[in-house]
């Protein structure tokens, strides 16, 4: 996500940022910069991640700062982006350069159930698997849709273990293709390290059923 520094306490070490789509303000400490070389300051454009803190109250993390230090942004707190032409055709290229590169883990997602069933078709795997994932897969989705929409407007968010234990009981196809369509939970990389271990546990898990019904 990306927005501006509406407030910034430089004393006490936090501020408040006001995301470019409109919205709440978002609390953030200076401990959630990863690049700590330069202060912030009010009017700095900055991109982060929603989190929330030990209260469950949303707040920023992984953020980072764009303009560089004492510069203001082009685009002032609440108004639309009026960044040179050139700028923008660069954005768009990168935004279209890394689009292709994250359609991959979409491929692998849909790849995955149209295996699930095949085994169900050759009769290796039981019917309700199948419902099973797509079900959980849908579900997940829109999981990952509303709690994206909750850090858009800073409200409260689905907490991270109830993601996880969505993913680890059939419904990380639909949590890769949120994560890819949606641009969510995509920088966070201790998350990603969990997520990845629930693929794996439910893998785990689907080969034994496997097992199971070839006996």
């Amino acid at each position: 996500m990306e927005g501006v520094i509406a407030r910034w306490d430089d004393e006490k070490g936090y501020g408040f940022i006001t995301p470019r789509e409109g919205g709440r303000q978002v609390f953030v400490h200076i401990k959630a910069f990863q690049n700590r070389t330069s202060r912030p300051t009010a009017g700095q454009s900055v991109t982060y991640e929603m989190s929330s803190d030990r209260q469950g109250r949303p707040c920023a993390d992984q953020a980072r700062l764009v303009s560089g230090p004492g510069r203001r942004s082009d685009v002032s707190p609440g108004t639309s982006s009026s960044r040179p032409a050139g700028v923008r055709s660069g954005a768009l290229r990168a935004a279209v350069k890394t689009r292709s590169k994250t359609s991959l883990p979409v491929i692998a997602a849909w790849l995955f159930l149209v295996l699930v069933g095949l085994l169900v078709l050759t009769n290796q795997l039981p019917r309700l698997v199948l419902w099973f994932y797509l079900a959980a897969s849908l579900v997940t989705y829109l999981v990952y849709a509303m709690d994206k929409s909750a850090a858009r407007r800073g409200n409260w968010r689905t907490q991270e273990s109830t993601l996880h234990l969505l993913s680890m009981i059939g419904g990380w196809p639909g949590a890769l293709i949120a994560q890819e369509k949606l641009r969510h939970k995509t920088r966070k990389q201790s998350f990603r390290i969990v997520f990845g271990l629930t693929v794996l546990f439910n893998g785990v898990m689907l080969v034994t059923v496997l097992l199971v019904w070839a006996q």
